[in-house]
Order: structure tokens, then sequence, then C-alpha cells
């Protein structure tokens, strides 16, 4: 009888530490599964390897705190179970407690080391997260300042070139009509279209440009009041400056200036043929500006094609320097354009 006992328990030994080994082949797929059928090896063999490596594998990637812990527990109870069985036990409670203690200790360590891997993975990604969340902010920086350099590159194209182009197009006209000559007329009559048709591109153009938050620096070189008296006796019609700045104002303020003048002139060539134009500069206390005021015009106007962002340009740049700008019709039937900032905008 014994003999069988024996033979008996010898299988069932090596068939509770075969199940052991083979599921651990298995614990990243089923780690709960795998661990419970290694819980048999050691209950009754004592192997404490198996259970180990499947506490490990559950706590890394589990994230059930409650689950953990249990399974903390019933390792640690059946490796105390196991030891009570093995006829190792004292009969000293305090040497029990310890060895308990320190059963519990070896199932609690593959819980903390298995959460430690699992946190150092979570941060991993995490810094991955933030890295793409930083180059992606990044990006959009990159897209917003390039919508700022094409706004402001489109502000200066309407400024500068329209302002020339638009001249061209107004002699060209007047030429046409005036001169007898008919080959002079022809000539005059093509470079007026094609001034017409490049206006008409220039519009397309600044219009693709314009893009949203279009705030950047203003490009080089760039005029200043020196250049205002130039830019009026240049126009191409009647005007009239009167009155000065304080000498200490900003660059950016006196190219604000400079550019409202220059748009409120090309604005009265364009749309008020004949009409003079009466320029006044001022300053107060806290506050200068610049009045614009034309008359009626004399004639038709020539139909000149128009893109509508003058006047936004220049209330952007007015916006910049904490300031206004306005315009509309006059009761004589001209149109004034006034700008109005405070002194102290550096």
């Amino acid at each position: 009888m014994w003999p069988n006992l024996a033979y008996d328990m010898t299988y069932w030994q090596s068939a509770a530490g075969a199940l052991g080994a083979a599921a651990l082949l298995f614990r990243r797929r089923f780690p709960f599964t795998v661990f419970l059928c290694t819980l048999p090896a050691s209950l009754i063999l004592g192997l404490l390897f198996a259970p180990f490596v499947a506490l490990f594998t559950l706590a890394e990637r589990s994230r059930d705190r409650k689950l953990l812990v249990g399974c903390a527990l019933l390792s640690g109870v059946v490796s105390s179970v196991s030891w009570l069985l093995s006829g190792e036990a004292s009969e000293e409670h305090t040497y029990s407690l310890v060895q308990s203690a320190y059963l519990l200790a070896i199932a609690v360590t593959p819980i903390l080391l298995g959460q430690l891997v699992q946190t150092r993975r979570d941060l991993a990604r995490r810094l991955i997260e933030i890295e793409q969340r930083r180059e992606h902010e990044r990006a959009l920086h990159e897209q917003t300042v390039l919508a700022r350099e094409r706004a402001q590159l489109a502000r200066e194209m309407h400024d500068v070139v329209s302002h020339q182009v638009s001249l061209i197009a107004v002699q060209a006209g007047a030429l046409q009509v005036a001169t007898k000559d008919p080959d002079a007329r022809e000539t005059a009559r093509t470079i007026r279209s094609l001034s017409v048709g490049t206006l008409d591109e220039l519009r397309h153009m600044v219009t693709l440009l314009r893009a949203s938050g279009g705030r950047a620096t203003e490009l080089s070189p760039q005029p200043t009041l020196a250049d205002l008296r130039r830019l009026v006796a240049t126009s191409g019609i009647e005007a009239h400056l009167t009155g000065e700045l304080p000498p200490d104002i900003g660059t950016p303020a006196q190219r604000t200036v400079y550019r409202t003048v220059q748009e409120a002139l090309t604005n009265v060539r364009k749309h008020a043929p004949g009409a003079t134009a009466t320029l006044r500069l001022w300053h107060d206390a806290g506050h200068f500006g610049v009045d614009i005021t034309n008359t009626a015009p004399t004639r038709i106007s020539l139909p000149l094609p128009g893109s509508h962002h003058g006047l936004i340009g220049l209330r952007e740049r007015a916006e910049l320097l904490g300031g206004t700008l306005n315009s509309g019709v006059t009761p004589e039937g001209g149109y004034q354009v006034r700008l109005r900032a405070p002194l102290a905008t550096e």
C-alpha cells in the first residue's frame, strides 16, 4: 500500500510541476489563468519560481490593484500551507510568523516589480506623447509664423506695388484721353490695359497671401516721415501737406503714417480724378495722427480694379499702435481718412 501512495505522490508532483512549467509559456496571453495553474506546483512541490514569474507578468499587464493584492495574498497563503505540510514548521510561534512574513514578502515582490515595469513603460509612452505634442505645436507655430509673413507680404505688395502700378494706369489713361497722336493713344491704351491687368493679378495674389494672424515685423527697407514730402510731391495729384509730428515718435508709427498717406493718395487717384487733397499732421498732449481729406472728383473715374484690402491693412497697422483709423464720405462729397494713435507706442 505505501509504495502505491509514494508512486501517486510522485505522479502528482510531476504533473503539478509539468503544468506549472507548461503554463508559463502562455503567461503573456493569459497571465491570470497561468498564475492559477502555477499554484498546484507551489502547493505540492513548494516551488516559488513559477508563481513568481506568473505574478510578475500579471502585475506588468494588469491595472486592477484589487486583483493583484488578492493574487499576492493567495500566493502567500499557498506558500505558507506548502511550508506547513512539508514538516519543516517549528513549534516556536515567532519563527513561524517570521517565515510566514517572508513567504508573503516573496509573493508581494513580483507584484511590485511588475508594477514598476508597467509604470516605467507608461512613463516612456507619456514622454513619446509629449514629444509628439511638442512637434505638433512646433509645426503649428511655424504655420502661424508663415501665415503672418504671408499677410505682411500681402500688405507690403498692396502698399508698394499697387501704389506704383495704379499711378502708371492713371497717367496712361490721362495720356490716352489728352493726346491726339493715334500711335501715342494706342501706346497709352496698351500701357493702361497692361497696368489694369497687373492690378487685377495683384489683387488675386494679395487675396491668396492674406492669412489670419498677419501681424509680423515690417519688411525692410521701410519709409519714414522724411520720405513723406517726396511721396506727396510724386503722387500725381494736387496735394498740400501741413502740420508736423513729434520728432521722437517710433519707427513703426512713422511707417504707419507713411502707409496711411500713401494708401489715401492712391485711392484719390483711382476714385476721385481731378480732386485735390489736403494732408494735416497733428499732435496733442497724448495723441498724434494724420487727416487726409480730398474734394469731390471733377471727372469720371476710370474702372480700375480694387483689392479692398487697403483700409483693412491700415486698420491693422493702427491697431498695432493702439490707435484707430476712421474713413468716410465728407458732407462736400469728398472723402476723409483719419489716423489717431497714442504717443507712447514703444
